[in-house]
């Protein structure tokens, strides 16, 4: 496997990417999205592309605009500006090497992922992990003891993951626009959810919300004993191997 460091442009700026690509010749690409407010780097992106590049897919992981290494400042995004970098990473697959026919997403990643891919015609399969059926669940979950101070000020400094980050109000608004029900309904590719009953950052009910609006072909896959963030070595490699055999079918060409 070799992983190689590329940059593409985004809708704020050059994103800093990685590619990680099987020794022989990849039978399919596709896309990782990261969990909110994590990196390319983070472990499970590592971890769940190296497997799946391991088992024929190359994988393309990226920062989101703001974080990692990618440009941007992270107090003008939001998730429509993260469905919009989703759409570029697929775009530079495309002009570059094959356009992807897999798109996996971490947490509220999964969730840019659900209402990206239809603006990745050539996709196939869909993986969410750990994911929000909507945007605003993080607003709900991590904003909102801050939402009368961004109301009032326009923007307020949260911390998120041990780290602090500038929230601005917008990101609010257009997290509130969003209603993906009847993109999760009109998918039209085969669907994995996958999420642990135990996780406590991202309750279980949204997989199944998920699950739910999901036409078929779907299926839900239980991550028992794993954490939100997949950090077990052994986890990560559980649920690559998970997702390469069941979207081989999908993806096939």
């Amino acid at each position: 496997m070799l992983t190689e460091r590329v940059d593409f442009q985004g809708p704020h700026g050059k994103l800093s990417a990685k590619l990680d690509m099987p020794d022989g010749a990849p039978r399919a690409y596709g896309v990782f999205a990261h969990c909110f407010t994590c990196s390319k780097d983070v472990l499970a992106a590592n971890r769940i592309c190296h497997g799946l590049a391991e088992r024929g897919v190359a994988m393309l992981r990226f920062d989101f605009a703001g974080l990692g290494a990618s440009a941007g400042d992270f107090a003008d995004t939001n998730f429509s500006s993260n469905v919009g970098d989703l759409v570029a990473a697929a775009d530079f697959l495309r002009a570059h090497f094959e356009a992807p026919r897999l798109l996996v997403g971490h947490s509220m990643g999964g969730t840019a992922v659900l209402a990206a891919a239809h603006r990745v015609p050539e996709s196939r399969a869909v993986v969410t992990i750990a994911s929000p059926s909507d945007p605003h669940y993080v607003v709900d979950k991590l904003l909102s003891e801050h939402l009368e101070t961004l109301a009032r000020l326009g923007e307020a400094r949260v911390k998120l993951a041990g780290r602090d980050f500038q929230i601005r109000q917008q990101f609010v608004e257009d997290a509130t626009r969003h209603q993906l029900a009847d993109r999760i309904a009109d998918l039209g590719r085969a669907l994995m959810v996958m999420h642990a009953p135990q996780d406590d950052t991202v309750d279980i009910a949204n997989a199944g919300r998920i699950f739910e609006l999901a036409r078929y072909p779907k299926s839900f896959v239980s991550l028992d004993g794993m954490d939100h963030l997949v950090t077990g070595r052994e986890d990560a490699a559980q649920v690559a191997a998970l997702i390469a055999a069941w979207s081989a079918r999908h993806i096939a060409s």
